[in-house]
């Protein structure tokens, strides 16, 4: 994986570029298993059952193979994304694909159909990326006043102009504006961080959900791999519509709801709790963006999509949720109307995107 895929939570092309693949693999799949059932093409180990194949044999026809389809179109879009490494990319597609055939469970037929649809789905994940609005940028104005957030270079002001996949607009979901920094419950919140009484656990809490794999926990790596852990507990790795729904679900709404809390953090420019009380200390240094709708609270949605999805599992699911968004009280880097107004935003996209689940049939 090239490195700008691993970049921390402060580049928005995290979200962009998980949404895109996962997506383009999510309707590949899906288009494969339409064009299965229509051929219903028995798999080679049933048409000469003399035949050993190498791995387990899917129950599903062979015809159009669905690991091509999902390689072809991962492999377009990441060419897409990093050109210098489309020819790579396309490779590992073509290997993916044929290794299929060596294990006795496809035809070479097959993998050529799964390619091609693969590619075909990926130019229109393409073509969406090409009008996304990626490209915007930052005219450097920052609002001034009493209240407002202060500091030098804040993070991913253009990316509240992209895009969102399932919201209508960013602003869609944006939250009424915060408290006001000389308000009484503004006050009581400040007392609240203040007051609170960290503990080595709290701070390791707060460290993990700051600093935890590929830069920060809270990204859709870490909910991908989540993911992909709980499927193969479940044998549902198999399952490939199941599976691909999953990380486009997870994937596309991460991506929607950075773009709203982008949204709604540089609307307001809402200052940061040390920035209000300078005696006030933080476990680690503040973000350097608004305080008001916290990031990690809004991004804890894909708790809420896990929990939907391993029923059995949700109250572990919605715990962590719970404890990502704690950890930044614990932390002190941000007031708790910021969470409330993040959880909020992010359980929103949550119920459009299980809205749509219920009725995709």
């Amino acid at each position: 994986m090239p490195p700008d895929l691993r970049v921390g939570l402060a580049n928005g092309a995290l979200f962009r570029a998980f949404a895109l693949v996962t997506a383009a693999m999510h309707d590949a799949t899906v288009a494969a298993w339409d064009a299965k059932y229509a051929y219903n093409r028995p798999r080679p180990t049933q048409q000469d059952p003399s035949l050993t194949a190498a791995v387990a044999v899917p129950n599903s026809p062979s015809y159009p193979s669905e690991h091509a389809a999902a390689a072809g179109a991962a492999a377009a879009v990441l060419g897409y994304l990093y050109p210098a490494d489309a020819e790579r990319f396309a490779g590992m597609a073509q290997e993916a694909a044929q290794s299929r055939v060596a294990a006795g469970v496809q035809y070479p037929s097959d993998v050529t159909a799964g390619l091609d649809l693969g590619r075909k789905v990926a130019a229109l994940a393409v073509a969406r990326g090409q009008t996304d609005n990626s490209d915007a940028t930052w005219d450097g104005t920052m609002p001034t006043g009493p209240g407002l957030w202060t500091g030098t270079n804040p993070t991913g002001v253009a990316e509240r102009y992209w895009k969102p996949w399932v919201l209508s607009a960013p602003d869609q979901l944006r939250p009424d504006p915060p408290p006001a920094y000389d308000s009484d419950q503004l006050a009581a919140e400040l007392a609240e961080l203040k007051g609170f009484a960290r503990t080595p656990r709290s701070n390791g809490l707060s460290f993990m959900w700051q600093y935890g794999s590929y830069g920060n926990p809270v990204t859709v790596v870490n909910w991908v791999r989540q993911a992909s852990q709980k499927l193969m507990e479940e044998r549902l790795d198999a399952d490939a519509p199941f599976a691909t729904r999953l990380y486009s679900l997870l994937s596309v709404g991460l991506n929607d709801i950075w773009i709203a809390n982008q949204d709604g953090k540089y609307a307001y420019w809402a200052l940061r709790p040390n920035q209000l009380d300078p005696s006030l200390t933080t476990v680690f240094p503040t973000p350097t963006s608004p305080s008001y709708p916290s990031n990690r609270s809004a991004l804890g949605m894909a708790s809420d999509l896990m929990a939907y999805s391993f029923p059995r599992d949700a109250p572990a699911y919605l715990a962590t949720g719970e404890q990502v968004a704690e950890s930044a009280v614990w932390a002190g880097i941000h007031f708790r109307s910021d969470l409330v107004a993040g959880r909020a935003l992010g359980r929103g996209v949550g119920e459009i995107l299980m809205d749509r689940i219920k009725n995709d049939a």
